[in-house]
């Protein structure tokens, strides 16, 4: 079967907004994920899927798709092994774990609530009295990254799912008085175009971080978008090699990143510094605020500093607030990025 080649991530042009909130979200999966809006042909989709190669490996428990961690509850490895029908040795020391990297699960637009919730085999339920289930992508996407493309237009009860594997970190199954749950804590990237309707309130929240995008207005470097595509049209593999290096070079920041992040510190200052950022524009809550901070720090380990600096509390205020920010009736989230935050930019000059 010939090989199937991915676009490079280093190799798109421009729209360095996306590149850098998709790369904080591999360093510090805490930030909850990224929403992308831009209109259409902007490389949304190009870039989350070329985030595949650049992913890092964790241990994964083998002789299950659940995507588990070694460090899992063994009572929860001991019954995911049960309901796939796999026997788990009583000894802790032969369970079988694996080296797999991060992967990026794409949930189609029209998916079934079964299709991502997973279903239970009823019959054999029944019959041996015994669960068997049949996962869904949630369990292909705990520990990972779970990509919605055009999420804006996803039906009303797979959102009220999504909802809950992303508050909770669990997904659970249930089907005629069965039911079977399972660890699903996943990084949520979703792209949309806002000319086809915008997210409901709830969802729109559990992304940690929110750009826009929009088409490239440099001739110059609209001719090299054009270049590269053929190129890499033409003979993908060669095209992917030219740019390994790059890639590599990407790869080794981003674990020196994940390594120094739990070193960098924030001062209380910067941290005020925070609060009143959320305070002055209208933020609700207390999510703001934090997903700032967990931006900040994350800025900081990925220039391959320990302390926090007013730039980048500047910089994590422009991912993480413009889709919190209280808006009017038919005010567009972008004109709160324009506005607002760059009032509250130069108030703090002054």
């Amino acid at each position: 079967m010939k090989k199937q080649y991915t676009y490079p991530f280093t190799a798109i042009v421009g729209q360095e907004q996306m590149k850098l909130a998709l790369v904080l979200n591999i360093i510090n999966p805490t930030l909850s994920g990224v929403l992308i809006r831009g209109e259409k042909g902007t490389a949304k989709s190009t870039a989350v899927r070329a985030l595949a190669d650049i992913l890092p490996e964790i241990d994964v428990v083998g002789g299950i798709p659940f995507n588990l961690s070694p460090d899992e509850d063994s009572d929860v490895i001991k019954e995911c092994f049960e309901v796939s029908g796999e026997v788990l040795s009583e000894e802790r020391e032969r369970l079988s774990v694996e080296k797999h990297k991060v992967r990026v699960v794409e949930l189609p637009v029209g998916a079934t609530e079964d299709r991502v919730v997973g279903t239970l085999d009823l019959e054999h339920a029944l019959k041996a009295g015994e669960k068997r289930i049949e996962p869904g992508l949630l369990a292909s996407a705990h520990r990972g990254i779970l990509y919605v493309d055009e999420v804006n237009l996803l039906d009303d009860h797979v959102v009220d799912v999504l909802l809950d594997s992303a508050a909770m970190g669990v997904n659970t199954i249930e089907r005629e008085g069965v039911s079977f749950a399972h660890p699903s804590r996943f990084t949520l990237v979703g792209t949309m175009n806002p000319e086809e309707g915008e997210l409901r309130p709830q969802l729109l929240d559990r992304f940690g971080l929110c750009v826009q995008i929009d088409g490239i207005r440099d001739a110059e470097e609209r001719v090299m978008v054009m270049e590269r595509r053929f190129l890499f049209e033409e003979n993908p593999e060669a095209f992917c090699r030219r740019w390994a290096d790059e890639s590599e070079k990407l790869v080794e920041k981003i674990d020196m990143a994940r390594r120094l992040y739990p070193s960098v510190s924030v001062s209380r200052e910067n941290l005020l510094a925070i609060a009143n950022y959320c305070l002055e524009v209208g933020v609700d809550g207390h999510r703001g605020d934090i997903i700032i901070m967990k931006t900040a720090k994350t800025l900081a380990a990925y220039d391959g500093r320990t302390e926090v600096g007013r730039d980048d509390i500047d910089k994590a205020a422009m991912f993480a607030l413009p889709h919190r920010i209280r808006r009017q009736p038919l005010q567009d989230i972008v004109m709160d990025v324009g506005s607002m935050l760059k009032n509250k930019t130069s108030n703090l000059e002054s």
